[in-house]
């Protein structure tokens, strides 16, 4: 790995979170008084005890079902892991969806993970009392990636939060001696999902629960993958086999997909409450705007949504996003063509406080050169395995995409401003899942930067990053 020793150690004081399966792990609280229905949850969200959950209607805005779509499943409600946010399972809906089921029956939980005296289990109750109110159901289904697991065990230790809750799939996550559930009272029927390529959470059978163990998943991708969505159809639709796992399967009429999801800050998910975002048509190749006028904009409020945008699925887009708050940089964001409707796309700005803050304020903003940023959408870049290359150069080495690094985004900046090229950076390395690479992109929003991910490229403006902030290229 690339991490030093002092860097090591804050790494898994907070990799610590990522796995916690204890009723009194790192995500424990008291528990909070049981809303009793739909009253109750409005008074809780107005009391604003929330600031860092949506509510479950923002969570996948506007997303109306199909007139023919399956809504006779329990919601599901789905809790990320440790510096992630809800689009951690946007392949896994369009995946239901494809299989004719409601897209407004999922819901993704947003929670700040660095948080670690929140109380995330009592929002966790509040966010699943609305849901259950939204649909008018007694229980949903749950599932928790990563520290979202042991925020899900700590969840269900509570039996009255239990009772509200069918199945649970515990994804990438730490074992248990038992499944999740109340002390002496039943558990609550569970999957444990993990994977033998995980080298971030060493996971393992838990008795009593159904124990499906892949092979080749890394950390992110065991909550993304093809063979993960097969494993949670199984348990949550009763044996059941998809008739597809492709999440671009469904296309809609006329070649136009609706396009939505939420802005919020990097790290705390906190909605970016008065952010702009400015959607662009771009050039195919170059990623250049075909128009300086934008073909949509949204004013981001408190529940951070922003959409639906009705998308043309032979075009590519830029979403650019500018922020009110103090400090803060514009982010522009860069996908391939939308496909299928997807209403978990999430614009990350970058945070100016906090530990966040400080690692982000170390990247060079300079008029000089371009600060870009590979995310990886479906898991983990691997050395030998992947290639990602940069202007023509393979970046995808041991240094940067070593297995046990688990790199997801890839940051690109000129680390010491001298105009020079070199290795990793020491900016990332008390992070997991994020890598820093010394390279110098001379700013000329006129030329093209190549970049390619496993044969699929995706070109973008050399943009000068003092005055246009960082661009954010997302391969799914």
């Amino acid at each position: 790995m690339r991490q030093t020793a002092p860097a090591l150690a804050l790494a898994l004081s907070l990799l610590s979170a990522c796995g916690s399966s204890s009723s009194t792990g790192a995500e424990s609280a008291d528990p909070t008084p049981d809303a009793a229905g739909p009253d109750a949850v409005a008074d809780f969200f107005d009391q604003g005890r929330l600031p860092d959950a949506a509510l479950p209607d923002a969570a996948l805005p506007d997303a109306a079902p199909a007139p023919t779509c399956d809504a006779s499943h329990p919601p599901l409600v789905m809790a990320h892991g440790l510096l992630a946010s809800g689009d951690t399972y946007s392949a896994h809906v369009r995946r239901f969806v494809a299989n004719g089921e409601c897209a407004d029956r999922f819901h993704a939980f947003d929670w700040n993970t660095l948080d670690r005296q929140r109380d995330h289990a009592g929002d966790l109750d509040a966010f699943i009392d609305a849901v259950r109110a939204q649909h008018g159901v007694e229980q949903v289904d749950l599932a928790g990636h990563s520290a979202g697991g042991g925020l899900g065990y700590t969840y269900l230790s509570d039996p009255a939060r239990a009772a509200k809750v069918r199945r649970y799939a515990h994804i990438g996550s730490s074992p248990a001696e038992a499944p999740a559930g109340p002390e002496g009272g039943p558990a609550v029927p569970m999957l444990n999902l993990r994977s033998t390529g995980d080298l971030v959470v060493m996971g393992a059978d838990i008795p009593g629960a159904t124990n499906v163990a892949l092979e080749t998943e890394d950390h992110y991708a065991v909550a993304t993958s093809a063979a993960s969505f097969h494993a949670l159809y199984d348990f949550f639709r009763d044996g059941a086999t998809p008739a597809t796992d492709d999440p671009t399967g469904t296309s809609g009429a006329d070649g136009r997909v609706n396009v939505s999801g939420r802005a919020v800050v990097l790290g705390d998910n906190a909605p970016d409450e008065g952010a702009t975002v400015q959607v662009f048509a771009l050039d195919l190749d170059t990623g250049a705007r075909l128009d300086d006028v934008p073909e949509a904009t949204f004013e981001i409020g408190a529940d951070a949504a922003f959409g639906p945008f009705e998308a043309d699925t032979t075009q590519r887009y830029e979403f650019f996003v500018t922020s009110p708050r103090a400090g803060s940089r514009p982010v522009r964001y860069f996908h391939r063509p939308f496909v299928t409707d997807d209403a978990l796309v999430y614009l990350r700005t970058l945070p100016t406080t906090g530990l966040p803050g400080a690692l982000l304020g170390q990247l060079p903003f300079d008029d000089a050169h371009s600060v870009v940023v590979v995310y990886l959408a479906r898991g983990a870049m691997l050395a030998g395995r992947d290639s990602l290359q940069l202007d023509g150069e393979e970046i995808a080495t041991d240094a940067i995409a070593a297995a046990d690094d688990t790199t997801i985004a890839l940051f690109l900046y000129d680390d010491m401003k001298d105009r020079m090229n070199g290795g990793s950076t020491a900016t990332f390395e008390a992070f997991p899942f994020l890598a820093g690479l010394d390279r110098f992109i001379e700013a000329d929003a006129a030329r093209t930067l190549p970049l390619s991910f496993n044969g699929v490229s995706l070109d973008v403006p050399r943009r000068p990053s003092g005055a246009d902030g960082a661009s954010i290229v997302v391969f799914d």
